[in-house]
């Protein structure tokens, strides 16, 4: 009896899922709405950068499924969401030509389609956004019009200039040393709004400095993540994992300090993919890159559900 009692509950707290699609410029945007039920929140997933999907995967070896997993933690704790596939990408390749030729205003007008959509079909009156990674500065930047926002949410965000964290992800690298003035140097040509042949890079940098991204480069680095969460009417939510290899604790300081009514979370043990690594070390964090088996930190959705109900 305890058993099946037991199953039962597991049963219950599995979202129901089903398509949801947005007005993207030539074809529509594609994502997943997991509803927790008539009249619950509702949370907008925005994704990182490069090519990650809904669930947030990436064929660049990330299988983590941490969005998924997430979705399902906060439909659990009564919350719905909305996982969606980027322009140019995955559910949503049809909606533009080339997924590279785009700015952070695309992206942003994407945000805005997503949350006329989400109220039509869900009956919301606001939609709380949350971005992880670079969806982070996407989230601060649509919230900038906080019509139809609830609040905002950054996970594992920046909270400085990318240049200055693009160095210092170079340089965390051992394995990067032979490259690093090459590299900073094309980063400092890129902040200054002018675009390098990447054929003249070494191997390793020609696919981050990537002939085709470089103009979203451009547009990435003049973004101030800080200034943006100055200027923010909507209440913020910053979480942070202080096991995360990509962005630091201080990101998220940054913006706290930048935005005084902001709530911060810094999570103990968690890294850039939600998750609590199988050990201390550097691969052992890579690896849970890799692990959709393992769950995610308990502790992300319950900052995430304890903000967005209080």
């Amino acid at each position: 009896m305890i058993a099946w009692a037991l199953m039962a509950a597991a049963a219950v707290a599995q979202p129901v899922e089903r398509p949801i699609v947005a007005p993207g410029p030539l074809a529509p945007l594609a994502g997943t709405l997991a509803d927790a039920g008539r009249g619950s929140p509702i949370v907008l997933i925005i994704p990182g950068s490069g090519p990650t999907d809904r669930d947030g995967n990436s064929p660049l070896g990330i299988k983590a499924a941490p969005y998924r997993l997430l979705a399902e933690e906060l439909a659990a704790r009564g919350i719905s969401s909305v996982r969606i596939d980027k322009r140019g990408m995955f559910g949503s390749k049809a909606a533009v030509a080339n997924a590279n030729k785009v700015a952070i205003a695309d992206y942003t007008a994407d945000t805005r389609a997503w949350i006329a959509t989400i109220r039509r079909a869900t009956g919301a009156k606001c939609v709380w956004l949350l971005g992880h990674s670079e969806g982070g500065l996407i989230a601060l930047t649509a919230a900038q019009q906080p019509k139809d926002i609830c609040g905002v949410i950054t996970v594992a965000a920046v909270g400085r200039r990318i240049g200055e964290v693009l160095r210092e992800q170079l340089r965390a690298n051992p394995a990067n040393a032979p490259y690093l003035d090459p590299a900073f140097t094309t980063i400092a040509s890129l902040e200054a709004g002018k675009t390098v042949n990447s054929a003249t890079l070494p191997a390793p940098l020609r696919t981050l400095f990537a002939d085709d991204v470089q103009h979203l480069l451009i547009d990435l680095l003049a973004e101030d993540p800080a200034g943006l969460a100055a200027a923010l009417k909507p209440p913020l939510l910053i979480v942070q994992g202080d096991n995360d290899i990509q962005v630091t604790v201080d990101d998220a300081k940054a913006l706290a300090a930048a935005q005084p009514k902001a709530t911060l979370a810094i999570l103990h043990g968690v890294n850039h993919v939600l998750k609590i690594p199988p050990g201390e070390d550097r691969a052992a964090n890579l690896k849970a890159y890799a692990d959709p088996a393992l769950p995610i930190a308990p502790e992300v959705a319950e900052a995430i559900a304890g903000f967005v109900m209080r």
